[in-house]
């Protein structure tokens, strides 16, 4: 077993401990932080209690997707986790339509790190380090460091279970060697974000500016069950959304697609699927999946190709890859 087998197994059968500080982190204050969001993004907001947390897209007037967004109700502050280098995209964003509010946008990616603890003894780890892992998907929890607070996500990124560690900056050395020990007596240890990106891959789960970007509607991405509410009321983008799920489905799809046992290359973020020689989609992941040794994609394909077991050719028409769309998920978050 190489090095990337064993830290996937980490994953898969006990607990893997990766750095994610690389991810953007802003803070929204100000005392009508709650209900200025709520008007910004695709999720419920102003119905968070302190200790709850949801995942929502922030999109334009057109319904275009700008970010996906994890966001907790903190006590005197919105936490909002999202992909790297888009700071300053998205906090531009929100204060454009900041008008009389009372509501700051505060980037403590400088102030706080993050880890990330997957697997299904993860919670075994967190419980380890001094902390208690919350119970409900995307609640949290808060201990303490000598350098301040510690806050601790229920955020399973595709594995079993996991959380999500918010750790001040000058206890992320301390915090990351107290991880790793407790996830080794868990016979697990420190992973990565490319073993977590194949687990992401074989969740079906998007990654924004990989699999979803500017030019995908939010429900074009596979997470209209988690990120859009048909019933919290007015947000920006709101009436291209709920006329898509009135009228019509949208044109083209996320989708799975399995690839033969043997293929020349791993398809690239943007290759062109085909069927009958027409092009019908488009590539945006793909990896290698231990649990299936096998070679699988995500990938958007047109309304009438998606269905379950259609073939497509991935590629140029003649030195193609032939693929077969699937459901997603790939695998379930509890295989092993």
């Amino acid at each position: 077993m190489n090095e990337f087998e064993l830290h996937y197994q980490y994953l898969r059968k006990s607990a893997g401990v990766i750095d994610l500080s690389a991810r953007s982190r802003v803070c929204v204050t100000g005392a009508d932080r709650q209900r200025f969001l709520n008007g910004q993004v695709t999720n419920n907001v102003k119905d968070l209690k302190v200790g709850q947390g949801c995942y929502a897209a922030l999109v334009t007037a057109k319904g275009k997707m700008q970010s996906d967004l994890f966001i907790y109700c903190l006590a005197d502050e919105l936490l909002l986790d999202f992909e790297s280098g888009l700071t300053r995209a998205v906090t531009e964003r929100l204060e454009k339509y900041v008008i009389a509010d009372d509501v700051q946008m505060v980037d403590v990616s400088e102030l706080y790190g993050m880890f990330t603890v997957q697997g299904p003894c993860s919670a075994e780890v967190i419980k380890a380090v001094g902390l208690e892992p919350p119970l409900v998907n995307l609640s949290w929890t808060k201990g303490h460091e000598s350098r301040g607070e510690v806050y601790c996500m229920n955020n399973a990124r595709g594995a079993a279970a996991g959380f999500d560690l918010f750790v001040p900056s000058e206890d992320l050395k301390r915090m990351s060697d107290r991880l790793v020990e407790a996830a080794s007596n868990a016979e697990g240890g420190m992973s990565s974000v490319d073993v977590l990106d194949v687990v992401r891959i074989e969740a079906g789960i998007p990654k924004f500016g990989v699999d979803m970007d500017e030019t995908n509607l939010a429900s074009e991405a596979g997470i209209e069950a988690r990120a859009i509410s048909y019933t919290k009321g007015c947000y920006i983008g709101q009436e291209v959304i709920s006329r898509i799920r009135a009228f019509g489905q949208v044109a083209k799809s996320l989708r799975g697609l399995r690839l033969p046992s043997e293929i020349p290359q791993l398809p690239q973020k943007g290759d062109k699927l085909f069927h009958n020689a027409k092009e019908v989609g488009y590539v945006t992941s793909s990896c290698r999946s231990p649990i299936l040794q096998g070679y699988i994609a995500l990938g958007y394909v047109r309304r009438e190709h998606h269905d379950p077991g259609t073939w497509v050719e991935i590629g140029a028409v003649d030195s193609s890859i032939k693929a077969t769309v699937c459901d997603l998920p790939f695998v379930a978050a509890n295989a092993v």
